[in-house]
């Protein structure tokens, strides 16, 4: 491998439309709990087992992802003036980012993903992500681009969850 090297991939952004902006950000969050940190980090403390954590992510996480970290961006950005809210997410499951990083770290670059519920100018609310499978298929690796495939099954499962609309070609 090069000491230093340029790659260049491309990533399809997904823009839903939501209702409105607190509601979706309660059901999100609701359909997406937060990582159960505490408990995720007991279990490293104690060594457990890779099958004990795997069995209890599985059971934390009712559509596949965790909350890692939010981020609410209104109140830093109206100190510039800016009124318009939104909120950052760190989306993921480090059970299934594992299968990723096995096999090239670098997957950890979009591992968890990123997702935004924001508001227009005109008032319009939205939820963003970019598609997993394109971010992941920029490793150039098939497993990990395999797990990017899987992940947008996971991400048009939770979109149905939700009540939004699926855009054709995912999952």
């Amino acid at each position: 491998m090069d000491v230093v090297a340029l790659d260049t991939y491309v990533a399809h952004r997904i823009n839903v439309r939501v209702p409105d902006f607190a509601g979706f950000r309660t059901r999100y969050e609701h359909a997406v709990p937060r990582l159960p940190a505490a408990e995720v980090e007991s279990m490293t403390a104690r060594n457990a087992s890779w099958a004990e954590m795997l069995d209890y992510i599985d059971a934390a996480a009712p559509h596949g992802f965790l909350i890692y970290h939010s981020n609410e961006m209104q109140p830093l950005m109206g100190l510039a003036g800016d009124d318009a809210r939104a909120v950052a997410y760190l989306m993921g499951n480090h059970t299934i980012a594992e299968r990723m990083f096995r096999h090239d770290p670098r997957a950890m670059l979009y591992a968890p993903l990123r997702t935004l519920i924001w508001e227009h100018a005109d008032g319009t609310a939205w939820f963003s992500v970019d598609l997993p499978s394109s971010q992941f298929a920029g490793i150039g690796i098939r497993e990990v681009a395999d797990v990017g495939v899987e992940l947008d099954s996971k991400l048009a499962a939770l979109l149905e969850t939700l009540d939004l609309d699926v855009p054709r070609g995912l999952g």
